[in-house]
C-alpha cells in the first residue's frame, strides 16, 4: 500500500503535524507550567492561596471581570442593533459588512494609538471643544476607565456584530410578516420572534468578545491609568520583573479558569455551525438553573384580556413603518460607522502633519514621517523582521492548517468539532495566557531570543485561521467531483491536483492572507519570545507609544492602516478567480 493509499484510507493522518506542533510549542508547555503553578512535584496549592491572600491581586482580579463585562455589555447593546440595520439594509449590506470588517483586520496596537489622538489633551475632540469656546481648559478624557472602554469597545466591536450579522441573516422574514399580519405591532413582532431566533448569534458574540476581552493588556494600559490595572498587566509585570514563574503561572491558570467557566456555562461550540439546537446535556444544565417562566407565565395572564380586545381591533390593519424610524436607522447606523473609521482616517491625515509634533488638523502638510520611517534603519529593520516572520509563518501554517481541515473535513462532525475545538485553543485562550506558556516551553528548548522560537510561536495562532478558513472551503466542495475523476482512472495525486487543489484554492489563499495578517500585527507572545531582542513592527511600534517621543509612529501607523485594504483587495480577486474556477468545474465534469 502507498502511502498516498494509507493516508487516504485513514485522513486523520493529515492532522498530525498541525496536532504535533500545537502539543510542542503549546499544550506540553501549558501541561508543565500548572505543574509549576503547583510546585510540582511537591504538589500544593501555596501559589493560588497566595494570589488570594494578596487584596489586591483580589480587586485586579473582580476589577478585569468587571471591565470585560461592562466591555462585553456595550459591544451588545451598540452590536445588536447595528446588525439588525445591516441585515434589513438589502444592497447596501455588503458594503456595510466591509465598513465594519475593515476596522477588524487594522492593527489593534495602531487603533489603541488613534485613541490616543483623538482623547488626548490637545487632541481632536479637546480642541474642538476649545476652538468653539464650550471648554477653558481640555477635559480629561485619557488615562482613565472612560478611555479604556472606549479603546477596547472600538477593538471588539466588529466581532460582536459580525456572528449576530450571520445569524440574523438566516432568520426567516416571513415569520415576522405572519406575526404582524396576526395583530402584532412591528416593536412587538420584533421582540417575541427576531430577538429569540437571533439568540444563538448573540451568545457567540458575548462568549467571544467576553474571553478576548479578559485577556486585553495594552488598550487598558496605554489608555487607562494606574487604578484600571487588568490581570494581563499584572502577569505581564511579574513575568518580566520578579521571574517569579510559579506565581506567574499561578495568576494565568487562574485568569484561563475564569474564561473556561464563561465557555462552559454559555456551552459556546466556536467549530459548529450557529443555530443549532441545544444538546440535551446543555438543556439538562438549563433546567437546573433558577427559571423565571414560571412567573413570567402567571404574569402573562392577567394581560390576556387585554391582548384579547387588542388583537380584534388591530386585526388585518396595515402597520407601516414611519419615515422617522428609517431616518433614525440610518442616523444610529451612520455613527457606529464613523466611531469605527474615523480613527484610521485620522491616523491618516495626522500622519501627514509637516511640524515637530502631532497635532490635528495638521497646519501644513508634508510627508517627512514618511522620508523618516523608510530612512531610519531601525524602522527598516524592524519591518523586514515582520515581513519575514509573516511569510514563513503564513507558508508553514497555511501548509500545515491545509492538511488538517483536509483531513478534519473527512472526519465524523462529533469528531471534527472536538478536534477543531483543540486546534483553536491558541486562539481561544486568554493570548496573555498563551504567551506565558509559548515563552515557557521555548525557554525549555532554548529558543527564546531566536527567530525560530517567534515563527513557532506565531505558527500556533495561524494554524488555527487557515483551518477555519479551509474547512469552511471544504464544506462547500462536492466530493462526488473527486469520484468521478477517480473512476476516470485518476490517481490520488492526480485527483488532488487537479481537481480538489484548483477549487479549495481561493480558501487556501484567504487562510494564508489571514496567517500573515496575525503574524504580521501579532505582538504579545512575539514579546515574551523575543524578549525585544529581536524588534519587529509592533514590537518597536509599542516601545515608541509608551515613550511618546516620535511623530514616525502616526506614519507606520497610517501604513498599517491602509494594510487590510490592500489585503481585502487580493482576496476580492482570490475569490472572484475562485467563484468561477467553480462554476466551470461542472461543466468542464461533464
Amino acid at each position: 500500500m502507498t502511502t498516498l493509499q494509507r493516508i487516504r484510507s485513514t485522513p486523520m493522518l493529515l492532522t498530525l503535524p498541525a496536532f504535533a506542533v500545537l502539543f510542542a510549542i503549546f499544550g506540553i508547555p501549558m501541561l508543565l507550567l500548572f505543574a509549576t503553578s503547583l510546585n510540582a512535584p511537591n504538589l500544593s496549592f501555596a501559589n493560588y492561596i497566595a494570589f488570594f491572600e494578596q487584596r489586591s491581586f483580589v480587586l485586579i482580579l473582580i476589577q478585569t471581570f468587571k471591565i470585560s463585562f461592562i466591555a462585553t455589555a456595550l459591544c451588545l447593546i451598540i452590536g445588536y442593533p447595528t446588525a439588525y440595520l445591516i441585515t434589513i439594509a438589502g444592497r447596501a449590506r455588503p458594503i456595510l459588512l466591509v465598513l465594519v470588517f475593515l476596522p477588524w483586520l487594522t492593527s489593534a496596537l495602531v487603533r489603541t494609538y488613534a485613541w490616543t489622538v483623538v482623547l488626548g489633551d490637545s487632541g481632536l475632540i479637546n480642541r474642538v471643544l476649545l476652538n468653539s469656546g464650550i471648554i477653558d481648559s481640555p477635559l480629561s478624557l485619557i488615562y482613565n476607565r472612560f478611555a479604556v472602554y472606549v479603546g477596547m469597545v472600538h477593538i471588539m466591536l466588529p466581532m460582536m456584530i459580525l456572528p449576530i450579522v450571520s445569524v440574523m441573516m438566516s432568520i426567516d422574514t416571513s415569520l415576522m410578516a405572519a406575526a404582524r399580519s396576526m395583530g402584532a405591532k412591528p416593536f412587538t413582532a420584533f421582540l417575541r420572534v427576531f430577538v429569540p431566533l437571533s439568540i444563538p448569534g448573540v451568545r457567540s458574540g458575548c462568549i467571544l468578545v467576553f474571553v478576548v476581552c479578559l485577556g486585553f493588556y495594552i488598550t487598558p494600559q496605554a489608555l487607562g491609568g494606574l487604578g484600571d490595572t487588568m490581570l494581563s498587566t499584572l502577569i505581564n509585570s511579574q513575568l518580566t520583573t520578579s521571574l517569579n514563574i510559579a506565581a506567574t503561572a499561578a495568576a494565568a491558570f487562574i485568569l484561563l479558569a475564569m474564561a473556561l467557566a464563561v465557555l462552559s456555562v454559555a456551552g459556546v461550540n466556536l467549530a459548529g455551525a450557529h443555530g443549532q439546537p441545544a444538546s440535551s446535556e446543555q438543556n439538562a444544565r438549563r433546567r437546573k438553573l433558577p427559571s423565571f417562566d414560571k412567573a413570567s407565565r402567571y404574569l402573562n395572564e392577567f394581560l390576556v384580556p387585554y391582548r384579547a380586545r387588542r388583537w380584534a381591533a388591530k386585526l388585518h390593519q396595515a402597520q407601516r413603518e414611519t419615515p422617522w424610524s428609517k431616518i433614525a436607522g440610518a442616523a444610529f447606523l451612520a455613527v457606529v460607522v464613523i466611531y469605527l473609521l474615523a480613527p484610521g482616517f485620522i491616523v491618516i491625515i495626522v500622519s501627514l502633519n509637516a511640524g515637530e509634533f502631532l497635532e490635528f488638523p495638521p497646519k501644513a502638510v508634508s510627508l517627512r514621517w514618511y522620508y523618516s520611517f523608510f530612512n531610519d534603519p531601525s524602522w527598516i529593520g524592524a519591518l523586514w523582521n515582520s515581513f519575514q516572520f509573516g511569510v514563513i509563518v503564513s507558508v508553514v501554517s497555511t501548509i500545515v492548517g491545509t492538511l488538517a481541515a483536509f483531513g478534519l473535513s473527512r472526519c465524523s462532525s462529533r469528531l471534527r468539532s472536538g478536534l477543531t475545538m483543540v486546534i483553536l485553543t491558541p486562539i481561544t485562550f486568554p493570548i496573555i495566557v498563551v504567551g506565558v506558556a509559548v515563552y515557557t516551553g521555548l525557554a525549555k528548548l532554548g529558543l527564546v531570543g531566536t527567530n525560530t522560537g517567534i515563527i513557532l510561536g506565531q505558527t500556533i495562532g495561524a494554524i488555527g485561521y487557515v483551518v477555519v478558513i479551509v474547512l469552511a472551503t471544504l464544506a462547500g466542495f462536492d466530493r462526488r467531483l473527486e469520484q468521478a475523476a477517480m473512476s476516470m482512472r485518476a490517481g490520488p495525486t492526480q485527483t488532488f491536483m487537479r481537481v480538489t487543489l484548483p477549487l479549495i484554492r481561493s480558501g487556501i489563499i484567504g487562510g494564508a492572507l489571514f496567517a500573515f495578517l496575525a503574524s504580521f500585527d501579532e505582538v504579545i507572545i512575539t514579546s515574551f519570545v523575543s524578549g525585544y531582542a529581536i524588534p519587529t513592527l509592533p514590537l518597536k511600534m509599542l516601545e515608541n507609544l509608551k515613550q511618546q517621543l516620535d511623530p514616525t509612529i502616526a506614519a507606520v501607523g497610517a501604513l498599517l492602516t491602509m494594510l487590510p485594504i490592500v489585503w481585502l483587495v487580493a482576496l476580492y480577486f482570490t475569490l472572484w478567480r475562485g467563484r468561477g474556477a467553480l462554476k466551470s468545474a461542472p461543466v468542464a465534469a461533464t
